[in-house]
Order: structure tokens, then sequence, then C-alpha cells
């Protein structure tokens, strides 16, 4: 793997680790399992959108920060220094296994997931906060949106959630390593099995959520019927 100078933590490190799974991979669990409520169309959506706007805002806002930014903002500088202190060696022939180029990628798909979450954040919540509405986040808006430009934001978040699922899916048979829960090499394997079929999950509701949203362009007009009135009726 790539070889990683000799100064990082070890309690820093596997803090890391454990906030890549809890609380940051379990939000994006539950969060693209909402997202595919997109499917349902904009009835089912919207009602969860209207949901969390309910709650009290104090508490949504302490949730927020407590239980998703703080941990992500941790999770993402201490991984970004890791990346940065990692020497590559993918070009020596001696390193060339399967592993290391899962670490690359993993380090390669975690700077590219900053990049797409600031972008996310920024056009959804961001502009939430400026304009006090949640308009450009419901059903009614994601279509035009995802379509606008040839299909390039569309495009962004293909690669932005195979990225993220990626992340989190090879982040778990990191942690389960780093942690000590697969110790042997048989059950290390059998958790690299299941990280795959996580992926695959992953990609799977990601990929589900968009595709509701492209389904209905439009919210389902409602049934206009035909009344007979007779002459005599008219006042």
């Amino acid at each position: 793997m790539a070889t990683a100078l000799a100064k990082e933590n070890y309690l820093l490190h596997k803090l890391h680790s454990l906030s890549g799974v809890v609380p940051v991979g379990f939000y994006m669990v539950q969060h693209l399992t909402l997202n595919t409520f997109s499917l349902g169309g904009p009835k089912y959506f919207d009602g969860v959108l209207h949901f969390f706007e309910s709650m009290p805002k104090h508490i949504l806002l302490a949730l927020e920060i407590g239980a998703i930014w703080i941990p992500l903002a941790f999770h993402a500088i201490y991984g970004f220094f890791i990346a940065r202190r990692g020497v590559p060696n993918l070009s020596n022939a001696a390193y060339k296994y399967r592993e290391n180029y899962y670490y690359t990628l993993q380090r390669v798909s975690g700077l590219f997931l900053l990049l797409f979450l600031a972008y996310h954040w920024i056009s959804t919540t961001a502009v939430k906060m400026a304009t006090n509405s949640i308009a450009h986040i419901e059903y009614a808006a994601w279509a035009p949106k995802l379509l606008a430009n040839g299909g390039i934001v569309l495009l962004v978040y293909i690669l932005g959630t195979l990225a993220a699922s990626y992340h989190l899916a090879y982040g778990i048979w990191m942690f389960c390593i780093r942690w000590g829960i697969t110790v042997s090499e048989t059950s290390q394997m059998r958790m690299q099995k299941f990280s795959t079929a996580f992926f695959v999950v992953l990609c799977l509701l990601s990929w589900s959520a968009l595709g509701g949203f492209l389904m209905y362009k439009t919210a389902p007009k409602e049934e206009v019927r035909t009344v007979y009135v007779h002459p005599s009726q008219i006042v």
C-alpha cells in the first residue's frame, strides 16, 4: 500500500476511521435511503422534506452540527492530512497488488468527494439558509436542475455518489482491520466481499433516487372532469 510517513497519530487514525463509519457513514446511508422516496413522486419526497422542516430549528441545527458537520469536518481534514503525507508507490512493480489500488482509489475518491460535498451543500443547504425557502430542493426542482446544460449536473451527481459509495464501502473494510474486528486473512476476505456488495447497494440507492426525479418531470395533474349543466340550472 501507499507508504505513509511515520508521524501520524495512532488514536487520531482510529478516530478518523470510526468517524467515517459512525456517524458520517450512517448519515449517508439514511440520507440516500430517504432520497429514494423520489421513486414515489413529489408527494412522498416532499413529505420527507416537510417533516424535517417541521422540526424545531434549534434541534435540527444541533443535530446537523453535532452529528454531521463536526465529525465530517474532522474526517475530511485529517483524511486530507493522511492523503498528503502518503507516498504513492503504484509505479513500483513490487507493490502492484489489488489492495494497493483499492487504497489509492480511497484517497482519490475522498478528495473528489470533498469537492462534490462542497458543491452539494452550497447548492442545497446554503441556498436554503440564504433564502429561507426549500423550493429549490423540492421534488419539482430536481429534474430541471439535473438536466440543465446537457445533463452536466446529473453527471456530477452520478460521479459524486459513485465516489461516496466506494469511499464508505472500502472505509468499512479498513475500519474492521484497524479496529481489530477482522484479524485473520479469511475474515478480511469475507469483509471485502461484504464491502463490494455494500458498494453495489449504495450505488443502486443513489442512482435510483436520481432516476426517481427523472421519472416524473412534472407533478401529476389533477383529473379534469366535465360536468354537464342543464340550461334550466343556470340562474
